[in-house]
């Protein structure tokens, strides 16, 4: 479903990731950890259009999408729910929920979308008619996750969804990603916390300091002595 063939990606004359490639197939969960500031969300904004990679090249369902712009990638299915949630504040739960549905496949959907979101997010439903601005930090992971589902996504892109929350939300969270797998969804799963990524990824890809350094399935991720150290607290 993508591929990342060896791309290069800088900020002026900052080279942010070297070299990197990654894939995805139909259904799969990939997880990508590794330290804050090391490309991982440089990686999402290159593959949704946010960034121009300077060399290698992105494919998403065999049409190569290196340069093109983001609301065409956005358009094709690849949608990227970024980190810290980006809601706007003045906006409703709700009116957040439908800016997700532009889409012209995901506009004759709105409806019954809606209806699915909240029976994912039963307490945004409650909370449909509040400005985002008065939400927690858990409900507005969540309504960013709701707008990212709203557009009938065929690839899901999230970025550190459980950055600032408790353990025990984060964990509510990654189930209720844990039931979006279940829709057959392909999605790729950032996070800094190994175990949320261990947890819902078929795959799992090291991106330490722009570089791929480590890949494999789950099993053989977690039984690597060098993650176990550096990761796991394992000695």
């Amino acid at each position: 479903m993508l591929e990342v063939e060896g791309i290069d990606v800088s900020y002026g004359s900052l080279n942010v990731l070297k070299n990197v490639s990654i894939d995805v197939e139909n259904n799969e969960t990939v997880g990508i950890f590794g330290p804050n500031g090391h490309g991982k969300t440089t990686l999402l904004k290159a593959i949704s259009g946010l960034l121009k990679p300077l060399k290698g090249v992105i494919k998403f369902k065999d049409q190569t999408i290196s340069g093109v712009p983001p609301e065409k990638i956005v358009n094709m299915g690849l949608i990227h729910v970024p980190q810290g949630s980006q809601l706007f504040l003045d906006m409703t739960v709700e009116e957040n929920l439908m800016m997700g549905a532009y889409r012209s496949i995901a506009w004759s959907k709105r409806k019954e979308n809606l209806k699915s979101v909240y029976q994912l997010f039963p307490s945004l439903k409650d909370r449909r008619n509040r400005k985002s601005s008065t939400l927690s930090g858990g409900e507005r992971q969540m309504t960013a996750i709701g707008r990212g589902l709203m557009s009938s996504a065929e690839l899901l892109m999230l970025d550190e969804l459980t950055m600032g929350l408790a353990p025990k939300l984060g964990w509510e969270i990654m189930n209720k990603i844990s039931e979006i797998q279940e829709t057959g969804i392909a999605i790729i799963l950032v996070e800094q916390n190994i175990a949320y990524a261990a947890e819902l990824s078929n795959r799992m890809y090291l991106l330490e300091n722009g570089e791929i350094t480590l890949s494999g399935n789950k099993e053989e991720v977690l039984s690597n002595k060098y993650v176990q150290e550096a990761y796991l607290g394992i000695v």
